[in-house]
């Protein structure tokens, strides 16, 4: 697990004035959501993580940790969405929360 150090790749200014609040005025959440499919089976589905994160290594650490199946799907609207197998939503949070991917403000 210390290979996550990097996964986030920050072209911010550390310098420049603002908040977290004007991040969320241009929609830049990041979604988990979970869609049923068929009897008690379900997909996980995150989307709107930042373009400069290294997807598949954030898939590769989810997958690892939290011993589940997964994939990255290409979105013509979205663009490109992770998908997990079965509901993890609370393990993606925590994930993305702790490895400080996104802040807990951000995830929707």
């Amino acid at each position: 697990m210390s290979k996550l150090t990097n996964i986030v790749f920050a072209n911010t200014d550390h310098f420049a004035e603002g908040t977290d609040i004007e991040s969320h005025e241009h929609g830049n959440y990041v979604h988990i959501r979970i869609q049923q499919r068929n009897g008690r089976k379900s997909l996980t589905t995150i989307q709107g993580l930042a373009v400069d994160l290294d997807l598949r290594k954030i898939l590769t650490a989810l997958k690892k940790t939290y011993s589940t199946n997964g994939t990255i799907v290409n979105d013509p609207e979205m663009g490109k969405v992770i998908q997990l197998q079965g509901d993890q939503r609370k393990h993606v949070f925590d994930f993305l929360t702790t490895y400080k991917i996104c802040s807990k403000n951000e995830v929707k």
